[in-house]
């Protein structure tokens, strides 16, 4: 049932929005509407076309207002109260050297090769991967192209 109340108003918002773009667009930027000929006292004269956009303007921009604050207050009523995901952030873990506290690289593993660098802690979590991805993306040797025959 809110669904389709918020959805019928937004689609009405959007119409509104619309025809008041066209409105504003067919005004004069000095004042004088739309400036076609026909009875000095009727619609379509320079001073009843300026009247007409004007309050035409003011009640579409009116209306463009309300909506937007009923739709606002419809999006903050519908909502439950959220709460946060913690299942990803960070948890310090306990440093067992001191120098690597001081220093912020890990100690290294056990089994790693003699020339592998010990990871940096960052506060980055894909610079593991990234540094993982660039050691392991070596150039490839040029092969040459196959010969015909």
């Amino acid at each position: 049932m809110m669904s389709s109340l918020f959805t019928f108003i937004l689609v009405l918002q959007a119409l509104v929005a619309a025809v008041m773009i066209g409105v504003i667009l067919m005004q004069k930027s000095e004042g004088g509407g739309l400036g076609v000929g026909g009875s000095p006292a009727g619609l379509l004269s320079a001073r009843g076309a300026a009247d007409f956009m004007t309050r035409a303007t003011t009640i579409l921009a009116t209306a463009f207002v309300a909506l937007s604050i009923v739709l606002a207050a419809m999006a903050s009523v519908g909502r439950s109260g959220s709460t946060i995901d913690t299942s990803l952030s960070k948890t310090a873990q306990p440093q067992t050297s001191g120098s690597s506290a001081l220093t912020g690289a890990a100690p290294p593993a056990q089994g790693a090769p003699a020339g592998a660098t010990p990871a940096v802690a960052s506060d980055d979590p894909l610079a593991a991967a990234a540094a993982a991805a660039s050691q392991e993306a070596a150039p490839a040797p040029a092969q040459a192209p196959p010969a015909k025959k």
